[in-house]
């Protein structure tokens, strides 16, 4: 779907593909530290390349990893795995617009290969949905350039990662260079008051609740995040209408 011909020879999908270029070699680092942290914890090969390549999703994993090696409850694993990517249901509900002309299995792959960088730039790129086929092509195309070297990138970096796991030695720093990944990735998506407020609630409470066992500090520090954010949203004024 995402590689027909039809997509590759519009000039938007290497429209799309130039706007991730830059960012690239910070997917790559941040897979390549994913990648070796998941055989450090501690997991075999090929439960690291089976999750690489069906979870395809960073922050979640990085969640996942400490709760397996602790022996956590599978409920407890995916509740986590589910907090850590609530976001993804916002970005759902954006992209219905752009993509429902789409038959259900093809938006289910756009759900899969969906990044936050790649929502970013797409947004940021098409302010609104296309009005007619060739628009609504010529915007998946553009995603399609994203997917394709988000991906590539992700899981060449991963895969490469769990097979040189054993050679990187964990004085790297390699867990430091994940969270700032993840915090270059929040910088870039508080772009709002709304938003900064809920980065920093989140923050403070994931640090008050650390002692918490199993990292369910985590929830917690969404579950306050989204409480305070949606009360806020209602209580709010509405904002005045200059007729």
């Amino acid at each position: 779907m995402f590689f027909r011909p039809t997509l590759y020879r519009r000039a938007e999908f290497l429209q799309g593909f130039r706007d991730f270029a830059p960012q690239a070699p910070g997917v790559a680092a941040w897979g390549l530290m994913t990648g070796v942290a998941m055989v450090k914890s501690g997991m075999s090969v090929f439960e690291a390349v089976a999750m690489t390549m069906l979870v395809f999703a960073g922050s979640s994993q990085l969640a996942a990893i400490p709760l397996l090696v602790a022996g956590a409850p599978a409920w407890v694993i995916l509740a986590t795995g589910f907090c850590v990517n609530l976001r993804f249901v916002v970005f759902s509900l954006h992209l219905r617009h752009y993509l429902m002309h789409l038959p259900r299995w093809q938006r289910m792959c756009h759900g899969y290969f969906t990044a936050d960088i790649t929502y970013v730039l797409f947004i940021r790129q098409y302010p609104h949905p296309g009005s007619t086929d060739a628009d609504r092509t010529g915007q998946e195309a553009y995603l399609a350039g994203n997917y394709l070297l988000n991906w590539s990138s992700w899981i060449g970096a991963s895969l490469l990662g769990v097979g040189l796991a054993n050679l990187i030695p964990p004085e790297w720093g390699l867990g430091f260079a994940g969270i700032l990944c993840l915090l270059g990735i929040q910088c870039s998506l508080a772009s709002s008051r709304m938003r900064i407020l809920s980065a920093a609630v989140a923050g403070v409470a994931a640090v008050v609740a650390y002692n918490l066992p199993l990292k369910l500090n985590i929830v917690v520090a969404i579950a306050v995040a989204v409480i305070l954010c949606l009360t806020v949203e209602k209580i709010r004024p509405a904002p005045k209408v200059v007729a």
